[in-house]
């Protein structure tokens, strides 16, 4: 099962709508199909280097569209760009040389390309894509403002060439046009996006659901909390869908807090329930909410305000939270442990952290990548691997939970190899807050004296 709470999700996410991702895709063909047809025509005529930039066109296009197909939208984007500069470039060089009878046009492309390279840059932001972008500036205006012929220059007839100039200006003011209308249509959709966003967390479209956590008798000892979104405009709402919409508008901060709060109600009413009291609920926190200035005291806040016990929240945070900044980390992280909150480490094993640092930190529990466990039976070397993982977290003192369990078979190598605490489908779905309680219910009658048989 792919994760689905305070942070994106394990499997394979893009920034980009299926409709955007279509829009490039069949947007490439086209491309390709307007160089097909220059190849045509300048081949008709026999000026064979114009058709092998012609060619270079049809290429780049077919490759863009190909990367697409097999899911690498943002390099595929990264790379056309990149082509789509150099040929702009040597149209301007060779082609398209300004004379007296007709301006230098395509030169306007790069504006095309640079408006392009933006609306990507607020997608995914990346210094790749900052650089491509400078470049087009540049060559714009260094193409705008100088004549900078070539040895290789192709000379055209007056009426091609001024049939070319206007078809072309034309081409790029529309394509100007688009990349403009497309801005301010992104903008619209972030606006919108926020509105929702903000508009959920005031009438209570929220809501908490719970995945069991069992130990090595598969008695649930808690659960973990997971983020559903219940529109009445929109239905229910993929976390995979919102949940990085929050983090790119910077409202994980508010969704944050509160799923801490509501988590923390949970506890407190826990705590007044006979054979609840003993539960722990697990809540993710993001590495935006985690930075937040005053989150420590948000936490501190949150729990006085509930009246809920620390000692039964665990808080889970990602490796990467520990890239950068690992001193501030390491002083929040044991501002938190000192108010009794136990401090879960998230995705072990993925290789974001020294293994050094990470025994500063005040940790107790690691959670062991679903990658580690889903791997663990298909092959003698990945069921090694996840042995490896499992005993680097009892060396550093850990209590070592594996989640994704799915398969019996799997359930039994991670419990040789020392986890003693699990999660997964093979133990429980995600269930609604009274659907949870009813399970505890049950087990807590099947383990009383009067009926000592189970039922889980």
């Amino acid at each position: 099962m792919a994760k689905t709470q305070l942070k994106p999700p394990l499997a394979h996410t893009t920034h980009y709508s299926q409709r955007m991702v279509v829009a490039y895709r069949y947007g490439s063909l086209i491309f390709a199909g307007v160089g097909l047809i220059w190849a045509i025509v300048f081949a008709t005529i026999g000026w064979w280097a114009v058709v092998a930039l012609d060619f270079a066109i049809i290429a780049t296009g077919l490759s863009v569209y190909l990367l697409i197909r097999r899911g690498h939208l943002a390099f595929g984007l990264l790379a056309a760009q990149a082509a789509l500069i150099a040929i702009a470039i040597i149209m301007g060089l060779v082609l398209d040389v300004p004379t007296a009878e007709a301006p230098r046009v395509s030169h306007l492309y790069l504006l095309v390309i640079a408006a392009l390279g933006y609306l990507n840059y607020q997608r995914e932001k990346s210094r790749p894509q900052l650089a491509l972008i400078g470049i087009c500036l540049v060559a714009f205006i260094v193409l705008a403002s100088a004549p900078l012929a070539s040895p290789l220059v192709v000379t055209m007839p007056d009426a091609l060439r001024g049939a070319g100039t206007w078809a072309n200006t034309i081409l790029a003011t529309t394509m100007l046009a688009a990349c403009v209308h497309a801005m301010q249509a992104e903008f619209v959709r972030k606006d919108k996006s926020s509105r929702d966003l903000m508009a959920a967390l005031l009438k209570d479209e929220f809501q908490l659901v719970c995945q069991p956590q069992v130990g090595l008798d598969r008695a649930t000892i808690g659960a973990e909390a997971l983020l559903r979104w219940h529109s009445p405009r929109r239905g229910t709402v993929s976390p995979v869908e919102f949940i990085p919409q929050a983090e790119k508008l910077g409202l994980m901060v508010a969704i944050g807090g509160w799923v801490l709060e509501e988590g923390c109600r949970i506890l407190a009413e826990w705590s007044q329930k006979p054979g609840f009291r003993d539960l722990t609920l697990s809540i993710n926190v993001s590495a935006s909410q985690l930075m937040h200035e005053g989150f420590e005291e948000l936490v501190h806040n949150t729990l006085v305000k509930t009246h809920a016990n620390p000692h039964r929240l665990i808080l889970e945070l990602t490796e990467s939270v520990l890239v950068t900044e690992m001193e501030l980390v390491n002083a929040k992280l044991h501002a938190l442990r000192n108010l009794g909150i136990t401090i879960s480490l998230d995705d072990f094993g993925t290789g974001y952290s020294s293994l050094s640092y990470l025994r500063r930190l005040p940790i107790q529990q690691i959670k062991i990548d679903r990658s580690f466990v889903q791997d663990s039976g298909s092959s003698g070397r990945s069921a090694s691997l996840a042995r490896n993982v499992v005993q680097i977290g009892r060396d550093l003192g850990y209590k070592v939970l594996a989640e994704g369990v799915e398969t019996e078979e799997q359930h039994a190598l991670l419990t040789q190899f020392g986890s003693v605490q699990f999660q997964g489908f093979l133990y429980g779905k995600p269930l609604a807050l009274a659907d949870f309680e009813r399970r505890i219910e049950t087990e807590a009658r099947g383990r009383s004296p009067q009926n000592p048989s189970t039922t889980d």
